[in-house]
């Protein structure tokens, strides 16, 4: 062995020369053509400025969605992903690690700030990974709980960085503004997905800049070398009608209408008929657009997107057109009960189909009777004037409004038996959008306006107005004498002790509309499903009557009552407290003045924190003082703001302000505490608060991260009207 190992010695030397004969020959190559005077035909200043110039990415922001009174709805905002480097190789100064080097003591602290176990995160530290991330408990990290962990100097524990869409409402006509996610297809470039934010995504989308330089092999820009630099264009920021302390009103009253009824489906929609402007709109099931938690049980915006038969509601119209030609008289009388409109067509009845007798059509209507309105339809107006009408009020064609997807109703008017029933709701499919357009000609004196939910579009940069929407008179189906006689005809429906809309009544202010239970059609076969539950109920309803500022439209499918004769129980728990509240919050000054519990806030600032708490109390409201100063030095709301009996008066002091207790309060009462003290707010679930990530009387800074967990508080038993009025109950029921 000994003899053969200078044999072996020569042979790895004679590979050695020739490994080194190649590689000098390769060098020699590469570094002929990089510094001979020309490569390729190009000259070697041209080669060298190609090899060193280097591009870097501007991000441009997404635009931002407000509300109309620029309240923010939408917004990008940073988040972090944490990551744990666990490579000693990363490591290259002992003295400071770049990896984790106590997993034990890493994982005991983060489990501080994540949502998962000890164990879990030590278990993942202890991995034969180069790297490891953490999860979902490990995205979505926030500037402050990223701040904290880096405050601890845990080796190896870093953070990627990354713009996410954020929604501070939570809840909050979710269908309407959508959501937008990274989308992979476009290089995780924030794309709308939904409602506002994919219809108007591309005037949402900004456009990304550059910056080229000059640069050494390594990257450092190079001495005397200017930077080119092509700004990022930020996104439009967009403006929506949708008011958002109107949207809380109604975001409240259906969640606790889900609590108490569990309906399968809520469709509720507040318009302002003199523009058409759609004022809130929501809907149950809904979505978290932040963990899209529920998005799977409703994909669909149920007021654009389904169309379904309208019930009683759809009477208003036949009504009005009856009115509109003449052909209505209040006092005459028919005999309810059943009607047959032809030898070969099958009787329709009322809905306690044995009807009352011989009455007037004013009663007729004020009772919900299919008979009398079967008859202005055939014996009235005539099958063809009716048809026009239909039309004229926007039932055969979609609306148009500014959002994805619409869908269009389906007039079936082939058959006399459909004709009829198409005249008291029954066979004809409509969109609730599409009631809202035609009621919007009953509350606006006869001119019928488009609706629409986005305001106007902004340039991010320069605040110069690029869109703006104005209001459109798209038909003018009655005259304004008619809907004014219409007007004051559906009132008796709420008012008369025959009327099926006594549950619709509130102080202060009178409301004309009309009730409607809607039969739904069996999906396994022909004819409706039966039951006390299987039913939409609904109402459309405007206020005040004289001069209605708003319209109200709610439907609530199949809710769980007793008796079919209970379902105005659950709309008027949403109809109710929105209308009422919402013209309290708009400073429509009731009829009755006595009854009034708004109050137009005046300047507090400087008076005694004492005696501005008695006043406040006297008047109806809550007030919270936020310091330990003697006097008041902030507001809010503001002076001058009209606000409502029971509302909170944040009052701050001079000093350090103090976080309340927040148990009970609603979304709103958070985002007014987050404006005061300029907080950052993320909201979890809906209804109202139960618990807060800043303790109370903990003294609150400018740019402090407030987190509140909401949830749906149970129902206080409602204060019920006489049953003899659910007995009247509207039932659209026929044969």
């Amino acid at each position: 062995m000994i003899k053969k190992q200078p044999y072996m010695n020569v042979g790895a030397a004679i590979l050695f020369v020739l490994f080194g004969l190649l590689f000098f020959i390769l060098l020699y190559r590469y570094f002929s053509i990089e510094i001979s005077g020309e490569a390729a035909g190009q000259p070697l200043a041209a080669k060298a400025q190609k090899k060193y110039t280097r591009v870097g990415t501007l991000e441009a922001s997404r635009g931002i969605i407000y509300d109309r009174k620029g309240e923010v709805v939408a917004e990008d905002t940073a988040s972090y992903t944490l990551l744990a480097i666990l490579s000693k190789k990363m490591t290259t100064d002992p003295k400071h690690p770049m990896h984790v080097k106590d997993p034990r003591k890493t994982a005991e602290e983060l489990a501080k700030y994540i949502d998962m176990d000890e164990s879990e995160i030590y278990s993942r530290l202890t991995k034969k990974l180069f790297e490891v991330q953490f999860g979902s408990a490990g995205k979505d990290i926030s500037i402050e709980t990223k701040r904290k962990i880096e405050a601890l100097k845990l080796p190896g524990i870093t953070f990627i960085p990354q713009m996410k869409r954020f929604y501070p409402n939570g809840v909050f006509a979710s269908h309407l503004v959508g959501y937008a996610d990274p989308d992979e297809k476009k290089d995780n470039k924030i794309v709308g997905q939904m409602g506002i934010e994919k219809s108007l995504n591309d005037y949402l989308t900004g456009t990304n800049g550059k910056i080229n330089y000059e640069s050494d092999l390594w990257g450092y820009i190079l001495p005397d070398k200017k930077e080119n630099i092509t700004p990022a264009k930020d996104g439009d920021d967009v403006y929506l009608t949708i008011d958002q302390k109107i949207q809380t009103f109604l975001e409240d009253a259906m969640n606790k209408v889900v609590k108490k009824y569990n309906p399968k489906k809520i469709i509720a929609i507040v318009a302002d008929p003199k523009t058409g402007e759609i004022l809130a709109m929501g809907q149950r099931p809904t979505f978290d657009p932040k963990t899209k938690e529920g998005i799977t049980d409703s994909w669909h915006n149920e007021a654009i997107e389904t169309s379904y038969e309208p019930g009683s509601t759809m009477k208003i119209f036949t009504l009005a057109a009856a009115v509109n030609e003449g052909v209505f008289n209040p006092n005459e009388l028919y005999k309810s009960g059943s009607y047959q409109v032809s030898p070969r067509s099958p009787a329709i009845h009322d809905h306690n189909y044995s009807g009352w007798g011989t009455i007037s059509y004013l009663e007729g209507l004020q009772r919900s009777s299919n008979v009398a309105f079967a008859k202005i339809a055939s014996e009235k107006l005539g099958f063809e004037k009716f048809r026009e009408y239909l039309s004229k009020f926007g039932f055969d064609r979609p609306t148009g409004i500014d959002l994805p997807n619409e869908a269009s109703g389906k007039i079936m008017f082939n058959f006399p038996i459909e004709k009829v029933t198409t005249a008291f709701g029954q066979g004809t499919a409509v969109t609730p959008i599409e009631l809202i357009q035609a009621a919007t000609a009953v509350a606006n004196d006869g001119k019928m306006m488009k609706p629409y939910v986005m305001d106007k579009i902004v340039n991010h940069d320069t605040g110069k107005t690029i869109k703006q929407t104005k209001p459109e008179v798209v038909s003018t189906p009655i005259t304004a004498e008619t809907a004014k006689t219409v007007r004051n005809y559906l009132e008796t429906v709420v008012t008369s002790k025959n009327g099926t809309g006594g549950r619709y009544k509130i102080d202060g202010y009178s409301v004309a509309g009309k009730t409607g239970t809607a039969n739904i059609p069996n999906p396994n076969g022909a004819g409706y499903l039966t039951g006390s539950q299987n039913y939409i109920f609904s109402f459309l309803g405007m206020a005040p009557k004289n001069d209605p500022k708003l319209i109200v439209y709610v439907a609530v499918q199949q809710p769980q009552i007793d008796n079919y004769e209970y379902g105005s129980r659950p709309v008027s728990e949403i109809f109710k407290p929105v209308m009422k509240n919402s013209l309290q919050y708009l400073n429509i000054r009731p009829s009755k003045v006595e009854k009034s519990t708004s109050v137009k806030l005046g300047d507090l600032s400087g008076n005694s924190v004492t005696e501005t708490v008695k006043k406040l109390k006297a008047q109806g409201f809550n007030p919270i003082v936020l310091g330990k100063g003697p006097d008041v030095t902030t507001q809010l709301p503001k002076a001058g703001t009209t606000i409502l009996e029971g509302e909170k008066v944040l009052l701050g002091t001079k000093g350090k302000l103090i976080a309340p207790d927040m148990t009970g309060w609603s979304l709103r009462d958070v985002m007014q505490l987050a404006k005061l003290v300029d907080l950052k707010y993320n909201v979890a679930g809906s209804g109202y608060v139960v618990k807060q990530n800043i303790s109370p009387g903990t003294p609150l800074k400018k740019g402090d991260n407030l987190i509140v967990q909401l949830q749906s508080p149970e129902q206080l038993s409602n204060n019920m009207e006489d049953t003899s009025q659910e007995k009247n109950s509207d039932q659209n029921i026929s044969d």
